[in-house]
C-alpha cells in the first residue's frame, strides 16, 4: 500500500522532494501523490498521526515523538536562518510584553523560540505565515514573527527587525537553529524507515547535482516569487545538515527538545527521547 507523504510548498522542500515525487529515485517506496501544505497544517496533522512521512517543525516533533521518529535526511537547520520578530518603525519602542504579536502557527519552531525569548509576551495570535507582514503593516498587530521568504522581503514593506530569534538562539546555546525535519511513523518499522530515509537523501543529492531540473516544480508552488529569491531561499535552508545533521546538528536538536521539556512545552516519553532519530 502506498505511503502518505506531506511537505510544505516552500522552495527548500519542493527542491528536496522533486525527484522522489516524480519517480526519479531508484528503489524508492511507493508514495501517494502529495499535496504540499503549510507547515502548521502538517504539524496539526501529525498530532492526529495522519501521514506516514511528513515535514514537521522541531517544536511539533517534541509533541509527537512517541508516534514519529526523525529521519536523518531532509532537515532544515543552520546559522543565520532563524525567524525574525519584526514591527512597524512607529511601534519599535513599545514594550514587548504589551505588544500584540502574530505568530506563524502554534506548533512552529518560530512560536517556541518566541516563547523562550520573551516569556512575558502573552498576547500572541496565530496567523498563516503569509498573512503576518500584511497584518503588521495594516496595524492589526504590533509585531509579527516571520519565517521562510519573508526574511528576504520585510524591509521592502517598511518593517524593522526587533530581534533575530535565530541569532538569539545561537548566542544563547552556541548551536545552529533547528527549524524543521522529516519524520516517519515509528509503526512503519526500522527497515522501511531506513529505506525512506535513503530515498529522501538520494532525492536531495540528485537535486544538488541537477538543480535546474526541479525549478518548474518549485515555481509552481512558490507562486510569483522571484527566481533569485527562490535560489536564496534554497541556499539558506538546504545545506549539509539537510543531508545528515551530524553531531553538531544532533546536539542542536537535543538542546531544543530538552529546553522544550524544561519549560514544560512538551513531555515525550524517555523511550522516544532515547531514539530521537532513525539510524
Amino acid at each position: 500500500m502506498p505511503l502518505s507523504l506531506g511537505f510544505s510548498p516552500c522552495p527548500n522542500d519542493t527542491f528536496i522532494f522533486h525527484d522522489l515525487v516524480h519517480g526519479l529515485v531508484a528503489d524508492c517506496p511507493d508514495f501517494t501523490e502529495p499535496e504540499p501544505a503549510d507547515v502548521e497544517t502538517l504539524n496539526l496533522w501529525a498530532m492526529q498521526a495522519r501521514l506516514d512521512v511528513t515535514k514537521l517543525s522541531f517544536h511539533a516533533l517534541g509533541h509527537v515523538l512517541d508516534d514519529y521518529v526523525m529521519l536523518s535526511s531532509g532537515s532544515a537547520l543552520g546559522r543565520g536562518c532563524g525567524p525574525l520578530l519584526v514591527t512597524d518603525q512607529k511601534k519599535s519602542d513599545l514594550p514587548l510584553k504589551k505588544m500584540r504579536v502574530a505568530i506563524p502557527g502554534q506548533y512552529t519552531t518560530a512560536a517556541m523560540l518566541m516563547r523562550l525569548f520573551a516569556p512575558s509576551c502573552r498576547q500572541t495570535f496565530v496567523l498563516n505565515f503569509a498573512e503576518i507582514m500584511p497584518a503588521v503593516i495594516q496595524g492589526r498587530f504590533d509585531a509579527g514573527v516571520i519565517i521562510h521568504e519573508s526574511r528576504f522581503t520585510y524591509q521592502q514593506y517598511g518593517l524593522v527587525c526587533l530581534q533575530d530569534l535565530g541569532s538569539w538562539w545561537e548566542e544563547l546555546t552556541g548551536h545552529p537553529v533547528p527549524l524543521g525535519c522529516i519524520a516517519a511513523r515509528r509503526s512503519l518499522g526500522s527497515d522501511l524507515i531506513r529505506r525512506i530515509d535513503k530515498s529522501i537523501r538520494n532525492s536531495l543529492r540528485q537535486a544538488f547535482a541537477e538543480p535546474e531540473r526541479s525549478m518548474p516544480y518549485i515555481k509552481k508552488y512558490a507562486g510569483e516569487m522571484d527566481e533569485e529569491i527562490i535560489k536564496s531561499h534554497i541556499r539558506l535552508y538546504v545545506n549539509n545538515f539537510s543531508e545528515n545533521p551530524g553531531q553538531s546538528g544532533l546536539a542542536a536538536i537535543s538542546k531544543f527538545i530538552s529546553m522544550g521539556m524544561e519549560n514544560k512545552i512538551f513531555k515525550p516519553s524517555s523511550e522516544a527521547i532515547n531514539q530521537l532519530i532513525a539510524v
